[in-house]
């Protein structure tokens, strides 16, 4: 089987949320647009799509917002016109961040901005990190939480202090907020408060939401218009986005309600965790509703393990996992959603047991096989 087909197989998912079916998912979509009376935008312009925009803006504490198709179009350009606001094109990232690492090299191909990789990349980078670029930013990108090492964040007074260093420099700081309504319940903040002293927040729709694709990016009303005009130019300006729009309002209340509860189920787990020594977690200690397993064996016999719970078991334990720093270990992702959320706690470490079981019996010489208790 594939590796989607036998995560299909199994009874029990882990990680992130529930997955129905397109007709599902459709079927859903059809019955609260009728229930709401909802009609088509015509590129970008009715009166579900400009109400979401202006929900968006109001939640984060903005003047506007806009949608855009893709996560990647809105970042780079929000970066690329707060370099030509600020007059200088070089834009500080983390080494781990989404345009360094997963966008291909788009906004030094596309002429954007020029990227200046700053801090650590095991850990968000700090204001003195900031201090010590000897140059002129025009923009500085900081993700909020930091989805490849494990969801950390700065502390909410390192936050404070970037803040102030780019407003008293005149920098641009735009946040990479895609998972920013899991980092909320970990600063215990108000949204608005999180957000103010940013320039530009790029939200995603579909992440944590669930929703079927597209961003917002929020700001200045001038700065707004601007994005606009520049996702036109880039072949955004899609004829219909209420797809996009209905798969994400239509749920969009009901997720962020559950955040405090995704929260405090990372929490209940990481307890639980320590029954597993074997299993080292990133962050020590939860700050989003998600986390990284690190495990002692290598990425190919992690994977062998889950399919082998999987195929054995039912259980699928984590999708993706990658190698780790160290030779013959790896790292694998929860994100705490529905799933790991609804599941018995027994169940939760029966799972547990099952992937320690199977790394034991690596270590142990033998063939790692995998009975239940």
């Amino acid at each position: 089987m594939t590796e989607a087909e036998l995560r299909q197989h199994c009874h029990t998912v882990l990680p992130g949320h529930r997955q129905p079916t397109p007709a599902a998912t459709f079927a859903a979509m059809a019955a609260w647009c009728d229930a709401n009376d909802i009609a088509h935008d015509t590129y970008g312009e009715g009166a579900l799509i400009e109400q979401f925009e202006n929900k968006i803006a109001s939640l984060l504490g903005f003047e506007a917002a806009v949608f855009c198709i893709t996560g990647t179009m809105t970042q780079v350009t929000a970066l690329r016109l707060a370099c030509q606001d600020r007059g200088s094109s070089l834009v500080a990232l983390h080494p781990t961040s989404h345009i360094l690492r997963h966008e291909r090299g788009n906004h030094a191909l596309l002429e954007h901005f020029k990227g200046l990789m700053i801090g650590d990349p095991h850990r968000p980078w700090t204001v003195d990190d900031l201090r010590a670029v000897p140059d002129a930013l025009g923009a500085v990108q900081l993700e909020l939480p930091m989805r490849e090492i494990g969801g950390q964040c700065p502390s909410w007074e390192e936050l404070n202090e970037i803040k102030r260093h780019c407003r008293e420099h005149n920098i641009h700081l735009h946040m990479d907020g895609a998972r920013l309504w899991e980092a909320q319940a970990g600063f215990g903040q108000p949204l608005p408060a999180i957000c103010d002293g940013y320039d530009s927040v790029y939200v995603s729709l579909y992440k944590g939401i669930g929703g079927l694709g597209g961003a917002m990016l929020a700001g200045s009303r001038p700065f707004v218009e601007r994005a606009r005009a520049w996702f036109h130019r880039q072949g955004g300006n899609i004829v219909h986005r209420t797809p996009y729009v209905v798969a994400a309002a239509m749920q969009f209340d009901a997720r962020l309600a559950a955040m405090p509860r995704y929260f405090a189920r990372t929490q209940w787990l990481y307890a639980l965790l320590r029954d597993f020594p074997s299993i080292a977690v990133n962050p020590a200690q939860p700050q989003a509703n998600m986390l990284h397993l690190h495990l002692p064996v290598s990425r190919e016999r992690a994977i062998a393990i889950r399919n082998q719970v999987a195929e054995e078991h039912g259980i699928w334990l984590f999708s993706r996992a990658s190698h780790a720093a160290l030779p013959g270990h790896s790292v694998v992702e929860w994100y705490v959603g529905d799933q790991l959320l609804e599941l018995p706690d027994d169940s939760v470490r029966h799972a547990l047991s099952l992937l320690d079981q199977g790394m034991r019996g690596d270590q142990a010489g033998n063939d790692g096989c995998m009975r239940g208790p």
